[in-house]
């Protein structure tokens, strides 16, 4: 089996494949502070109540967008799966040629997620990872990785008019009964969810004027389906789009050590 694990600011993914079929997937929340036996004993348990052994485990392929974890859950890996994780970086060879400017400063997830829409749906695409930040990814027809934008996430947002605005309380990310709302909640919802989807379609109108009309667009990350509620930009949502990029790189790199 092979684990992937995406380590983000908010969340970590992790997936077991076995073959090409995703089974046992999990999100967790990110806690900066927990040592590796700490979130081992996530992991184990975890297994546990899927039935894994740990033993199961025969190759695991990390993203991580925060650099004080990568350690830590390569500790994970070594100590209690036996297994040197494939850390992966914006340098690691893919299918994709990386325009970018500076590919080693480009986000692994970034480069994870343009991979595994890439290999599912062809090119030109637009990729909008909804996470602590909202990345758009852009890929050419001819498979070329061009780069994007990045803007702070819908939380955020909604953490910072909390925040910062004194008198305004701390609402949950739901769609509101209309557009113009009605009391200080549902205005606030509108305002975050109907406002993030106009800056989405605004954001995915500006990749298709540069990319081309026939641009497919791809939500992932696990704020997506909300997003979803108030635009209908996305052709696909596919949140769990980084742990089958992962995979794809994972057999590339493992296929490329074989083959030399």
């Amino acid at each position: 089996m092979l684990l992937c694990i995406d380590i983000g600011n908010t969340n970590i993914l992790l997936g077991l494949y076995e073959g090409d079929v995703l089974g046992p997937h999990w999100r967790l929340a990110t806690v900066h502070e927990r040592m590796p036996d700490e979130f081992a004993m996530q992991l184990l348990a975890l297994f546990n109540y899927a039935n894994i052994a740990p033993a199961q485990v025969t190759g695991v392929a990390i993203a991580s967008g925060v650099a004080t974890l990568t350690s830590v859950w390569r500790e994970v890996c070594q100590n209690y799966l036996q297994v040197e994780p494939l850390v992966v970086t914006g340098q690691m060879q893919n299918e994709l040629r990386i325009l970018y400017d500076s590919p080693s400063s480009v986000g692994a997830d970034r480069i994870v997620d343009a991979v595994a829409a890439f290999r599912r749906y062809g090119g030109p695409l637009c990729i909008v990872d909804f996470g602590t930040a909202t990345t758009f990814e852009a890929v050419t027809a001819a498979g070329e990785y061009l780069g994007g934008a990045i803007v702070p996430g819908i939380n955020i947002s909604a953490d910072a008019l909390y925040q910062r605005a004194t008198k305004l309380p701390k609402v949950d990310l739901a769609r509101p009964p209309s557009a113009i709302g009605r009391n200080t909640i549902h205005a606030m919802q509108s305002g975050l969810l109907y406002g993030y989807a106009s800056l989405v379609e605004g954001m995915v109108a500006r990749f298709k004027a540069e990319l081309g009309p026939e641009t497919k667009v791809v939500g992932t990350g696990g704020l997506a389906p909300v997003i979803a509620e108030g635009t209908d930009i996305l052709d696909y949502i596919e949140p769990w789009l980084t742990l089958e990029g992962l995979k794809i790189i994972f057999e590339t790199t493992h296929a490329a050590s074989v083959n030399r």
